[in-house]
């Protein structure tokens, strides 16, 4: 049975909106609207692409706490396959309080990840196994990625931001990945261009395949020897941009994993990553696979 894996913290949102301001140290302010959700990070996007009726495997770290419970139970719900790496007592998930302004949000965090047990590697190993593309993250795992790669499966690195992204410093994952999927301000780091074009254009002497995602602009790729970019869906309205960029890797994974062209595969990024912004959560709006493809035949052309 083909598959779609990657290895990643759960994060579990409190979310805050309604509010004018954050308030100041002393202070307590009361938020109009609350919710609990599942963040973003790579089991989101395993999620997404359990709803376009992929099969999908998590491995992740849960424990007892009431965080964990609930995303077990999220988990279930949206039919995705988990494997769980943690079997001690703390916290091990990601827990974020994230207050959504008019304009902005802002976020506070504990990070529990990397609480996992010592054998780890080669649990996501066995669960990756077989894969037909595997998420990567940088950081970790890499002798898993290497087996992997070997056997064939299909890579995509998604890094997200770091203050020291630099070839050098991630070299590493970037000579195993297929697909690497920066964010404009992300390729002109790594590349030190000053365009997002032109970053494209270095990124050609690593990858095949160049992905730059231009935000609300769209998404530049290059393909064959032919740069193209693929606009946004401009009927999406943004309402809240968490796990954007995980919904588009999602629709991306949905192309690649279907074979379509790179171009295709990006408009399907754009069409999961523009729909997830209408709402406020990283994974309240989605689409099953009839929807994905309604909007595919309505604005491949």
């Amino acid at each position: 049975m083909s598959f779609i894996c990657g290895a990643g913290s759960t994060n579990v949102d409190l979310l805050y909106s309604g509010m004018k301001r954050i308030p100041d140290v002393g202070e307590e302010l009361f938020s109009k609207d609350f919710s609990l959700k599942l963040g973003g990070g790579v089991p989101a996007t395993l999620i997404n692409l359990a709803r376009l009726g992929i099969n999908t495997r998590i491995a992740t770290s849960l424990g007892n706490d009431i965080f964990s419970e609930f995303a077990k139970k999220e988990f279930k719900d949206a039919g995705a396959d988990v494997i769980n790496m943690y079997s001690g007592n703390e916290i091990p998930l990601t827990v974020t309080s994230a207050v959504i302004l008019e304009k902005d949000r802002t976020f506070f965090s504990y990070s529990g990840w990397g609480k996992t047990n010592a054998n780890a590697d080669e649990v996501f190993y066995n669960t990756a196994k077989g894969s037909k593309i595997t998420l990567m993250q940088t950081g970790e795992f890499i002798e898993v990625y290497k087996r992997l790669k070997a056997e064939g499966t299909i890579l995509v690195l998604d890094t997200g931001w770091d203050d020291g992204l630099s070839f050098e410093a991630y070299s590493d994952y970037l000579e195993l990945a297929d697909y690497y999927t920066p964010n404009r301000k992300e390729a002109i780091k790594i590349t030190g261009e000053k365009t997002p074009e032109n970053a494209a254009e270095k990124l050609k002497k690593y990858f095949d395949k160049v992905i730059v995602k231009l935000d609300s602009e769209g998404c530049i790729g290059i393909e064959d020897g032919e740069t193209f970019t693929v606009k946004s869906i401009d009927e999406f309205k943004n309402v809240d941009s968490t796990g954007a960029g995980d919904a588009f890797l999602a629709g991306l994974c949905y192309g690649i994993y279907n074979g379509y062209p790179l171009r295709d595969s990006i408009l399907f990024g754009n069409i999961t990553g523009g729909k997830s912004v209408t709402a406020i959560g990283a994974l309240s709006a989605y689409l099953n696979e009839k929807e994905l493809l309604d909007y595919y035949n309505k604005y491949k052309k």
